[in-house]
């Protein structure tokens, strides 16, 4: 009989220890430990990680590391890193670490080595991006590119919308960008409504060239492009592909010599430093390209080296783990308090959940503990007057990263030091709260003693860097990828397939025709599905 999560003597010695932890509060485990705040840290790649805010001790942080050990993280992260197909679903590599592997550094994929392959790319998006930059490259009427749009959805449109945000302080704010992803008609609408198609390219993100969102808003895009310039030949001047099927590319007008490839060992989720980076690259340049890619590769080194116990992607995805299955949290809170990480917490909600959120192990069994939990947030100081109010004052635990920087990239009077205030204050006042006592000795009446009393021992971290940076932004995106890896270790799932997604899509397939028909269609669902299609061309026939 094969040994389960639950059987493993780390946790069973991890449910005895909750017993006992528990109930304890923050107050009295730094009352007991005032150092706690300076020992329980770790620092690697620009990122500092104060997790001295959680209900745990050092003995809890032992036991977790021998959760790791027995689940074998090591030997997982040893099998990344060699190439392994350690995505077992789909008999697959999963490499994202080698597209940012410096040039002599050698990953095998089947004996070959595939490090020289993502260079190869790099240099060719380097040399279109540099041609786009400078204005060398025309479009149809020979005037240059002044806007670029990228189409895709998922990976293909969340890691560049999220990275161009993030990094628009080193942009070239010559260029307009702008992101295409929903098939929702009105994305591309206000997307396109005030650009001049001779003045605009297409970066059009399928792996498969097949993504039926992808490939409508493509479609759209090519007879937009026709209705200006009216020649079928002005499409390979607006139009470039970051694909794998040269035959659809070529096929749709795009010259495959402008065609970008990718490998069937990235993850569309882990994609977005591949060639599905070239909006990224065009924005803010090789040169800021490649640093960003310098930080993926720091953090890589560090989770592949570096001691469980001062691992901050192994720090952060253990005490995940604690919180899911031991105490019962359901969702994770990620609150970055720098505008231009706005898009962040979105782009880990496809990273963390359509990773993790998995009901079966690795070898078909059903777990019979939680899994995956729920990453939201937003930018602070705006969530402050939004939601923190359940995270205070509510009945559900919500562990929370607070992300921060020491120095702005815009600095304007004092508005920064109100703003790191606000992470120190939020993580400070959460882990701590208001006794009654205190309300009391504010002189509070006794019927308002109760609203306005903090229970605290609310979890946190709080992750600070100097500046955000390209290197900065990509370790800090590196440590999240890890931190995923760790807990699906630990949960024995796989991280790096979504069954879940596909059969969504098949039914979708299934229906637009039953949208799309001049005649009755004859209908097959259940008696809701049929009762909505029905209402639906009903109305769309007004």
């Amino acid at each position: 009989m094969s040994t389960t999560l639950r059987d493993l003597p780390a946790w069973k010695s991890l449910e005895s220890h909750y017993s006992e932890v528990k109930d304890r509060h923050l107050r009295d485990l730094f009352a007991e430990d005032p150092g706690r705040g300076e020992r329980m840290t770790a620092e690697a790649a620009g990122l500092f990680l104060d997790y001295s805010k959680h209900r745990a001790t050092h003995e809890t942080l032992k036991r977790l590391v021998k959760l790791a050990e027995e689940s074998d993280l090591r030997g997982r992260i040893d099998a990344m890193f060699r190439g392994d197909p350690i995505n077992a679903t789909e008999h697959r590599s999963v490499l994202h670490v080698a597209l940012r592997a410096p040039k002599g550094q050698s990953i095998f994929v089947d004996g070959k080595d595939v490090v020289p392959d993502v260079h190869e790319v790099l240099d060719k998006m380097a040399g279109f991006t540099g041609r786009i930059r400078s204005g060398e490259w025309k479009g149809y009427t020979g005037k240059p590119i002044r806007n670029v749009v990228n189409i895709g959805i998922g990976g293909s449109d969340l890691g560049p919308v999220m990275a161009y945000e993030a990094l628009r302080h080193y942009s070239d704010r010559g260029l307009t960008l702008r992101f295409v992803s929903n098939v929702d008609g009105t994305d591309f609408a206000e997307a396109t409504r005030d650009l001049d198609p001779a003045e605009t390219l297409f970066i059009v993100s399928s792996k498969t060239f097949t993504t039926l969102e992808t490939m409508t808003n493509a479609q759209t895009a090519r007879a937009w492009t026709l209705a200006a310039l009216k020649d079928d030949a002005s499409i390979a001047r607006h139009f470039v592909a970051v694909s794998t099927n040269a035959e659809e590319v070529s096929k749709f007008g795009i010259d495959t010599a402008n065609m970008f490839g990718f490998w069937d060992w990235v993850g569309g989720r882990y994609s977005m430093d591949a060639a599905i980076g070239l909006s990224t690259m065009i924005a803010v340049g090789p040169e800021n390209y490649r640093a960003m890619l310098a930080g993926f590769h720091a953090m890589d080194e560090h989770y592949r080296t570096a001691p469980f116990e001062k691992n901050l992607p192994a720090i952060l995805g253990l005490l995940t783990v604690w919180y899911t299955d031991f105490f019962g949290a359901e969702t994770v809170a990620v609150l970055p308090y720098d505008q231009y990480l706005k898009r962040f917490p979105a782009y880990l909600q496809q990273l963390t959940m359509e990773s993790n959120g998995k009901s079966e192990t690795l070898d078909g069994k059903r777990v019979d503990y939680p899994t995956g939990p729920i990453y939201w947030g937003e930018p602070g100081t705006n969530g402050q007057h939004s939601f923190y109010q359940l995270i205070h004052q509510g009945t559900r635990l919500i562990p929370c990263d607070f992300i921060g920087f020491c120095r702005s990239l815009n600095p304007v009077g004092e508005h920064h030091d109100l703003l790191m205030s606000n992470v120190f204050a939020q993580a400070e006042a959460l882990a701590f709260g208001k006794t009654a006592e205190q309300v009391k000795s504010e002189g509070t009446a006794d019927w308002l003693v109760p609203h306005r009393t903090f229970e605290g021992n609310r979890p946190s971290n709080v992750i600070l860097a100097d500046r955000l940076t390209p290197e900065v932004l990509g370790a800090l995106i590196a440590l999240y990828e890890h931190s995923v890896f760790t807990q699906g270790t630990i949960w024995r799932i796989n991280p790096f397939d979504q069954w879940g997604v596909e059969l969504g899509k098949v039914l979708a397939k299934r229906i637009i025709p039953e949208l799309e028909s001049k005649d009755e269609p004859k209908l097959n669902h259940d008696s809701s599905t049929n009762a909505l299609i029905r209402r639906y061309r009903q109305h769309k026939a007004r």
